[in-house]
């Protein structure tokens, strides 16, 4: 009988700290990572770098066995700058620049491509020409 007292009071106790454990290093490396981005950002440095910073910086602290996604990481950001506005009230104008405009960024996905393969057409036209005129033997 006292065993299965003695059950019935940790059980309660651990099910209320294995969340705390489990979720507690997410929530502090989310929180920790937007206080770098947006510092880094109010410094007057490039969207680039303080992206990599914060994205690097949350990939480490997360840990586990699933890796962050750079969405992921991003919505981290922006949600403790919006849950704690107060706190970062300076960096809500550089939010924008975590989740682009998806259709622009379709669009220069696309351009990119056709760029991509004109180029090779180019290169396939230019080694075509040079291998016909410049054969010793053709008359």
């Amino acid at each position: 009988m006292k065993g299965n007292k003695k059950i019935r009071f940790i059980f309660p106790v651990v099910a209320m700290y294995v969340p705390l454990l489990l979720f507690a290093p997410k929530a502090i490396a989310g929180s920790f990572g937007a206080e770098i981005f947006c510092t880094m950002r109010d410094g007057g440095n490039e969207h680039e770098s303080s992206w990599q910073a914060a994205y690097s910086y949350i990939k480490k602290q997360k840990g586990g066995i699933f890796k962050t996604s750079p969405k992921q990481a991003a919505g981290q950001i922006i949600e403790t700058v919006v849950r704690e506005r107060d706190k970062f009230s300076y960096c809500v104008k550089f939010l924008d620049q975590l989740h682009p405009d998806r259709k622009l960024q379709l669009e220069n996905d696309r351009q990119e491509k056709r760029r991509k393969k004109e180029e090779l057409l180019q290169e396939k036209e230019n080694e075509e020409y040079s291998k016909e005129t410049f054969d010793r033997y053709s008359y």
